[in-house]
């Protein structure tokens, strides 16, 4: 059921309903594998520390615990296409639109309409996407709890 899913070990620092608040690490946990961004080292320079993120919690973790987090095929690749690519291709668009028109400077002003029309719309969409309970991250498993731990 869960073939083709990447998955992260994160740990639950919070529960809201039936949510859970989990930390990572470190990045996707994919940079050193097969199709993985392989930029772990280059992005540590921008981190200040743990990624929080709110997941479903189907199977009942606890606060301490570590936990599989699964995210469904194609929502990394999807989100960086929408984060990224985007507001790009709609910088080029108004840039383009702008110089056909009036030269230069539209082509200057055409490319920052585009750009934040593109922002705009990259959080429109990303907004409607986060209601789509089939593409939400979940809570896979849990790795280890708070009882196993040893006082």
């Amino acid at each position: 059921m869960t073939e083709g899913f990447s998955t992260i070990r994160a740990q639950v620092s919070a529960l809201d309903g039936r949510e859970a608040l989990v930390e990572v690490q470190q990045g996707c946990g994919r940079c050193y594998e097969k199709g993985g961004c392989g930029g772990q080292s280059l992005t540590q320079m921008f981190c200040n520390g743990p990624k929080r993120y709110r997941v479903r919690n189907d199977v009942g973790a606890q606060v301490g615990d570590t936990v599989s987090v699964a995210v469904a095929p194609g929502n990394i690749r999807r989100s960086a296409n929408l984060a990224y690519g985007l507001p790009v291709v709609a910088c080029l668009a108004g840039a383009i639109v702008g110089d056909l028109w009036l030269g230069d400077v539209a082509a200057m002003l055409g490319g920052l309409l585009g750009l934040f029309a593109g922002f705009a719309l990259m959080l429109q969409r990303s907004r409607g996407e986060a209601a789509n309970a089939a593409d939400q991250p979940y809570i896979l498993s849990r790795m280890t709890d708070r009882s196993e731990e040893t006082p």
